[in-house]
């Protein structure tokens, strides 16, 4: 193995180890792999739900948001939001939805690879799974204050509504409407998954860097 990949990839988990510290080396594959599972399994949880309160809905009206499509009652919602001029929900954030599923994929892949390398590297490759639900949030906040902030002032109602930003976490008024914004069960998974990939990269240094080290002294000493 050349010094350059060995730089790259970073030590071996020696053969020779003991049970016990054996363990040790599998707990960071453990981490990252339990990460990667959770970040393919939020695809199919819903990331962000709001519930609608208005007078002539006493049950309340909702949409849960997948990563790559909108359920519930999005036609009745778009109907209101129609006579205050807002476009309809699925305008937003179409490419993003449309690469949720490879995006999500390849990060997860990414995590993988994270843990065959022992080295500074490994921190890089598990960047974007450790910053996604950050990304999705700021994505989130982006399109909903885009559609409140551009009305259409032909809208029947919207001399009565000023433009506005819809609250991304939390109750929200709009005109006589309340709205009530959380996370769903697939951000929480991603933040697991992010968690998960911190605790995994830091057992992953503290078990190799002293491989990292011994080598060096080595090399330094021929």
């Amino acid at each position: 193995m050349s010094k350059t990949w060995q730089s790259i990839v970073g030590p071996r988990a020696p053969a020779e180890a003991k049970d016990e510290k054996r363990l040790d080396y599998m707990l960071p594959t453990i981490l990252m792999g339990v990460a990667a599972f959770c970040l393919i399994v939020s695809i199919f949880l819903p990331y962000w739900n709001m519930t609608l309160e208005a007078p002539q809905y006493p049950k309340g009206l909702r949409i849960h948001t997948y990563v790559n499509r909108l359920e519930g009652d999005v036609a009745e919602i778009d109907g209101l939001n129609h006579y205050i001029g807002m476009r309809p929900l699925a305008e937003a954030a179409q490419l993003e939805r449309s690469l949720s599923f490879v995006l999500i994929g390849v990060t997860a892949l990414l995590v993988v690879g994270a843990i065959f390398i022992h080295s500074k590297w490994s921190a890089i490759l598990a960047l974007p799974a450790l910053l996604y639900p950050f990304f999705f949030l700021a994505d989130m906040y982006y399109w909903l204050r885009t559609f409140g902030q551009n009305l259409d002032p032909t809208a029947a109602l919207s001399s009565y509504i000023e433009p506005f930003v819809p609250t991304v976490l939390g109750e929200g008024l709009i005109g006589q409407f309340k709205t009530i914004a959380s996370l769903g069960a697939g951000f929480y998974l991603a933040i697991l998954a992010s968690i998960l990939i911190l605790f995994g990269l830091y057992f992953q240094r503290k078990v190799y860097k002293p491989l990292v080290d011994a080598a060096k002294e080595e090399g330094n000493g021929e």
